[in-house]
């Protein structure tokens, strides 16, 4: 409890993605299971954030410093998910009294966990789904309006099942206790260790959302062709393209990171060229088909990853927009004539999407987007948009357990 909640703290108040608050070692002195118990409980608060903020209103005078309103929250969540009061409650406690910023607080977090451990039956599920932030809600809203916001505020909260790409989806279903989705993705319930599960020495699957898995297919790598993916990094687009028989050559600036795309290769039997650089100084042309998954706000991934609502606060995302524009431009350039370039986001942002392509188009009035690229098992025409692009969001498919947020355009000239 003491390190998840040390990770609360480096969220909300150090503003680090989780993985940067990770990459500090702050779990490394706990065993690995316990490394696994104390990060999954850090995600459910994170994620539950804002319905303990409103369980907890009611018993606070005045707002407590960040730090003790996470002990707070994260009792609250524990109390509320079955966890015995009683030890919950000391444990927040031990935990704001070692601070001495924060000590004179360990009798008012004593006194409102027991008030929380208190509520009625039903209480914790009678509150509203936790909320995006307002920095986020407002656009969110501006772009899609309200109902369809809180029905994508609903999928985040549930979080997100297991998806994998597999060579051969029917038997990883079957071995994995899964589903094959209609787009080829595989489904199954989260299970423990990734690592731990039937076919991953084998190289048989790799993680990824059934939403990320789209671009790739969407380009059509066919074998023998000249494929650049850019941005590649963690490898699963890589992957896909390679599996498809393509020649494909992946960029990646962070050398930490290709070094991810080199490991995940190597595992699934797979082979591409690995260029680490930065994407404006790779130059070579005359490419068949590129994949540019460009850098972005992530806003689409927040039922996988609910710290980021938490660790950003959207000042960044003027700058994003416009390296995006730059990257796109870039890669019109290198690709042969007649080529293909699918540009994708991870995010919920038409910014990031829709009106990017609208620009793009604009500036390179020799391209057009190609929506029949979208003509694909899963694929729901309704999600083709005005400009030819795909929008892909959280709550679609809420029977199935829903979808990452990506934007997806095909440009061809």
């Amino acid at each position: 409890r003491r390190a998840a909640h040390a990770l609360l703290d480096l969220v909300t108040i150090d503003r680090l993605l989780l993985p940067e608050a990770l990459a500090t070692g702050v779990l490394d002195r706990l065993d690995p299971e316990d490394r696994a118990r104390a990060q999954r409980l850090a995600v459910q608060t994170l994620r539950a954030a804002d319905r303990a903020d409103r369980m907890l209103k009611p018993f606070l005078q005045k707002r407590p410093p960040l730090s003790v309103r996470n002990a707070l929250r994260m009792g609250t969540v524990e109390i509320w998910a079955g966890e015995a009061a009683h030890g919950v409650v000391n444990a927040c406690v031990e935990i704001v009294a070692r601070d001495p910023h924060t000590e004179g607080m360990k009798g008012m977090v004593n006194a409102v966990l027991r008030r929380v451990s208190e509520e009625r039956p039903g209480a914790w599920d009678r509150l509203p789904e936790p909320r995006l932030p307002d920095w986020l809600r407002g656009p969110m809203i501006d772009a899609w309006g309200k109902p369809a916001v809180i029905a994508m505020e609903t999928a985040h909260f549930k979080g997100a099942p297991l998806d994998l790409t597999a060579k051969d989806p029917v038997a990883v279903a079957a071995a994995l206790g899964g589903v094959v989705l209609s787009t080829g993705t595989v489904r199954v319930p989260q299970q423990g260790q990734v690592t731990a599960l039937p076919g991953y020495d084998a190289g048989d699957w790799w993680v990824q959302d059934a939403a990320a898995a789209i671009p790739a297919r969407v380009l059509a790598p066919r074998p023998g062709e000249r494929v650049l993916d850019l941005c590649a990094a963690p490898g699963g687009k890589t992957m896909q393209l390679a599996r498809a028989g393509a020649d494909v050559t992946a960029v990646e600036q962070s050398a930490y990171r290709m070094g991810r795309v080199e490991t995940n290769l190597a595992r699934v039997g797979l082979t591409a060229r690995l260029v680490t650089a930065d994407i404006f100084e790779f130059d070579e042309a005359g490419w068949d088909a590129i994949l540019l998954d460009a850098p972005c706000s992530a806003t689409g991934t927040i039922r996988r990853h609910p710290d980021l609502p938490h660790a950003k606060d959207g000042a960044e995302f003027a700058d994003l927009i416009d390296q995006q524009a730059a990257m796109i431009d870039h890669a019109v350039g290198l690709l042969a004539p007649g080529g293909r370039l699918v540009f994708c986001t991870c995010s919920l942002l038409p910014d990031e999407g829709e009106v990017q392509i609208e620009d793009a188009l604009a500036r390179h009035p020799g391209f057009r987007t190609d929506s029949a690229a979208f003509d694909l098992p899963g694929i729901d025409p309704d999600w083709i948009t005005p400009e030819g692009g795909l929008r892909l969001r959280p709550d679609y498919w809420p029977d199935v357990g829903g979808m990452d947020g990506f934007y997806i355009a095909v440009l061809r000239a």
